[in-house]
Order: structure tokens, then C-alpha cells, then sequence
């Protein structure tokens, strides 16, 4: 059996008297694609920013391979092998898009970011940045800035960004987020792909059924702060309890 590659445990915070995240314990193991639901002001992306380390736990731990990262930043936790995408996309805009990889794939290499060495002299990185161009199929916008790129091409130039840094942990949280029809599934084929590998971790907040059925190993649904169930996602969204709190309230509000 695969041991988990993060594993948070009785993870808690809270923020004056309310507690947003309650005591959560969950294990996550590499080749295993989990969906984190629930209704808003369910605690997902809160959940989220424990395990990334943007926001510190009142309680509790996270670990990462038998790491306790707990009270690492998160330059640091990304450093284990945590990776982290955002509702927002979270780009060099004035850069280019090979640019903004290359970055990635210096940091990850130890380079720094010294973006005034020529680029001769980072040759190997840049053919490795050029890699994760093709494999998001951004090549033939390698040279455009990044703020000039649609949204739909901002958000895969973020995936990019995020597999150039090599992490075993995926987080994406909302991915399709603003995206329209035609490019959200560009970006979901992406984490598709990830998830294939089976040596990598994947975490997925998302609140639009077609994806959590499409991607879902399993799924975890918070409410209220608390884990209220963990699953195969058929059982889960089955469940009565679940159904009552949050699907059924999804399908009558959702947009």
C-alpha cells in the first residue's frame, strides 16, 4: 500500500471566536486525484492555505513525508515539494510567457532569479522551460507577455508555471475559474495529465460537478469547517447527509 505523501491532522484555525477550519484529518497519497467540495464558507480554500502555508494553523499539523512543515513558509513548503495554484492567476505580466517559465525553472534548479545573466548561460533551463511550453501548449505564444494573453491562456501558463517547479503535491484550487467553455477543458486535460502520473499528489477545490466527476478519485467534503465526509465520489455524492448540506444546495443556487 502507498503511504501517504501529506497528511494534515486535527488541522484547526481560527479567526477571533470563529474557528473556519475544525480539526481536520486527512492523508493524501501520491496517484490519487482528491476533490475538496462543499458549500461557500465551507472552509476549502481556507483548508487550502493551511497546507500551502499562507495562513499559520491555531492547531494541529500538516506533514509532508514524514516532514512536519507545519511552521514553514511557504517559499518553504514549496521547497518539500509543495506546489500551489491560485483562484487568481499569479503571473509576471511584463514578462514573456517563456520568460515567467524560465523563472520557475531556474528557482527550481537553484539558479535564483538573476533575470539579467544572458540567457546563454542558461541554456539547459531555458530548453527545460521550452519542454513545459509544449507540453501546455503555449510554444507559439513563448514570446507574447503574459499580460496579453486571453484568461483562458493565463491560466494554463500558470499550470506550466507549477510543473516547472517539480512539485509531488498539486494544489489547484477553482482552476476553471472565470474560464469560458472553450478553455476550460485545455486546462483540465492538464491536470488530467498530472494526475496520470502516479508518483505526483493531486488536490482539487472545485465546486462545478462536471469536473469533480470527470477528475475525482475521491472526495472530501467540509461544511461548516468540519470534514463531514471522505470517499469513493459515487458514495459520497449519494450520501444523504451530503446531499442535504451541500448538493442539494448546489443544485438549486448553482450558477
Amino acid at each position: 500500500m502507498t503511504s501517504p505523501s501529506l497528511v494534515t491532522s486535527d488541522l484547526t484555525i481560527r479567526f477571533g471566536g470563529h474557528v473556519a477550519v475544525n480539526s481536520v484529518s486527512c492523508a493524501f497519497t501520491p496517484g490519487e486525484l482528491t476533490v475538496i467540495v462543499g458549500p461557500n464558507g465551507a472552509g476549502k480554500t481556507t483548508y487550502f492555505n493551511l497546507i500551502s502555508g499562507q495562513l499559520s494553523a491555531s492547531s494541529g499539523t500538516v506533514t509532508k513525508d514524514g516532514v512536519n512543515i507545519t511552521g514553514m513558509s511557504p517559499s518553504a513548503r514549496a521547497g518539500q515539494g509543495i506546489g500551489r495554484a491560485f483562484q487568481l492567476t499569479n503571473l509576471f505580466p511584463q514578462l514573456t510567457v517563456l520568460e515567467n517559465i524560465r523563472l520557475a525553472v531556474q528557482a527550481r534548479a537553484g539558479a535564483g532569479w538573476r533575470m539579467f545573466t544572458p540567457v546563454g548561460n542558461f541554456r539547459r533551463l531555458t530548453e527545460k522551460a521550452e519542454h513545459y511550453l509544449e507540453v501546455t501548449r503555449l510554444s507559439k505564444l513563448a514570446h507574447q507577455p503574459a499580460a496579453n494573453l486571453p484568461h483562458g491562456d493565463q491560466r494554463k501558463l500558470e499550470v506550466a508555471l507549477l510543473m516547472a517547479m517539480e512539485p509531488d503535491v498539486y494544489m489547484f484550487d477553482e482552476p476553471t475559474a472565470g474560464m469560458s467553455l472553450d478553455h476550460a477543458p485545455d486546462v483540465l486535460d492538464l491536470i488530467a495529465g498530472i494526475k496520470a502520473d502516479t508518483s505526483k499528489t493531486v488536490l482539487l477545490v472545485e465546486h462545478k460537478m462536471d469536473v469533480v466527476r470527470a477528475l475525482a478519485d475521491r472526495i472530501i467534503v467540509l461544511h461548516n469547517g468540519e470534514l463531514l465526509a471522505d470517499g469513493d465520489p459515487t458514495e459520497v455524492m449519494n450520501s444523504q447527509i451530503v446531499r442535504d448540506v451541500y448538493l442539494g444546495r448546489a443544485t438549486e443556487g448553482a450558477a
